[in-house]
């Protein structure tokens, strides 16, 4: 593993220093990783989530991080660990699942915090287990879906749920589905963590949506958005609050890719994140920036409407960005390169949203293969 730093990052804010990270990686270590003095370092790796770690959900209030298996065997786990000091990770409790999760979080009861739900990509299910977390843990739920037919891209052969987003509410759990170009709505009860299925919304056909973020305007508005994968796009969705359920209308969809140029053969969009009136949503092998160095693209939000216009492409120093993440200041972004198996830490300027150099990077185990599940999976802030 090879850590550099780059550039001193000037009016970079205070807590850039003393933060720490978190990475997995496909090939199974997660990776805790200190960022002091605008330098990333490796502190040291941990073991317990499987063969295939592909999404990590921390929690900073009880400092807890789990951790889902993207295992393809019919087989995985879901683990949670303690975070301590620079990262540092205690496993505290594992459960079995029947693998291929690419998605989860905690959800339902007095605290937001008594279930786990999951989804399962190619099973084509989401998955929901009484906490705590063990060896027996009780599951209570599954979804399986189906489709009348194939989509428009070959990889919409079946319905393939991408995540089990929560609603601001967090009374409603939201699963955009890549294969069936559907978002679906589940209502949650709290006592029993039983989810029930209360509206489906659909999209334009071969967008592919993964993932979801929600918003809201200072006089209430509120809209989500979404990343789709297939179509290299991100999308605004009204939200409406009736019949006991949350109900999404589509009114935009923008490219993801930067004016004047086409995304390529394999290019997929992979991630959605905002920050106040900003969206960022990161593009896999479009090659905006050099032949490794793909981009972030970058909208701002109307403060009113919420209505999305582009802004600009930002380098991501990455191959392959599958993950990324806003620090709790607005002044930081950490993006991991799957297929370069790296963490980039990049400035960003709070006034404009911008993204800016790149201030340290580091390298995480082996590189990966374009468009195949090894390399650098996630990375989340410590802070």
């Amino acid at each position: 593993m090879i850590g550099s730093t780059l550039l001193a990052g000037a009016g970079l804010a205070s807590t850039a220093y003393g933060a720490s990270l978190v990475a997995s990686t496909f090939s199974g270590p997660l990776y805790s990783l200190t960022f002091n003095n605008n330098q990333l370092a490796n502190a040291g790796q941990s073991s317990g989530c499987g063969t295939t770690p592909g999404w990590l959900e921390y929690y900073a209030d009880s400092k807890e991080l789990y951790c889902f298996d993207e295992s393809w065997s019919g087989k995985g786990v879901m683990t949670k660990y303690s975070v301590g000091t620079n990262a540092k990770l205690s496993q505290s409790a594992t459960a079995s699942t029947s693998g291929n999760d690419v998605h989860g979080q905690l959800y339902g009861g007095a605290n937001n915090r008594s279930f786990i739900a999951s989804a399962q990509y190619s099973p084509s299910t989401i998955t929901t287990y009484k906490l705590p977390l063990s060896g027996s843990a009780q599951q209570i739920q599954k979804e399986t879906f189906s489709m009348s037919g194939k989509g428009p891209n070959s990889r919409q052969d079946k319905p393939h749920p991408h995540e089990v987003a929560l609603d601001p509410t967090k009374n409603f759990i939201v699963v955009p589905d890549l294969g069936a170009d559907v978002i679906r709505v589940f209502r949650i009860d709290h006592s029993t963590g039983k989810l029930t299925s209360c509206s489906t919304a659909q999209h334009e056909k071969g967008a592919g949506p993964r993932h979801i973020k929600f918003w809201k305007s200072d006089a209430g508005v509120q809209v989500a958005y979404t990343v789709n994968e297939l179509g290299n796009s991100v999308s605004a969705w009204s939200v409406a609050y009736s019949n006991n359920c949350l109900n999404l209308a589509r009114t935009q969809t923008l490219t993801s890719i930067p004016p004047g140029k086409r995304a390529g053969t394999g290019t997929k969009a992979a991630e959605v994140r905002l920050f106040g009136n900003f969206l960022y949503a990161a593009n896999r092998a479009d090659g905006g920036f050099s032949s490794t160095q793909d981009s972030i693209a970058i909208y701002t939000i109307n403060p009113t409407s919420g209505a999305l216009t582009w802004l600009d492409a930002g380098n991501s120093y990455s191959h392959y960005p599958r993950t990324f993440e806003i620090n709790k200041d607005g002044t930081l972004v950490a993006i991991g390169g799957q297929t370069s198996s790296n963490v980039a830490i990049v400035e960003r300027d709070v006034a404009t949203g911008k993204l800016g150099k790149l201030v340290s990077t580091i390298q995480l185990g082996s590189k990966g293969r374009a468009g195949e599940e090894d390399g650098l999976s996630a990375v989340v802030w410590i802070d």
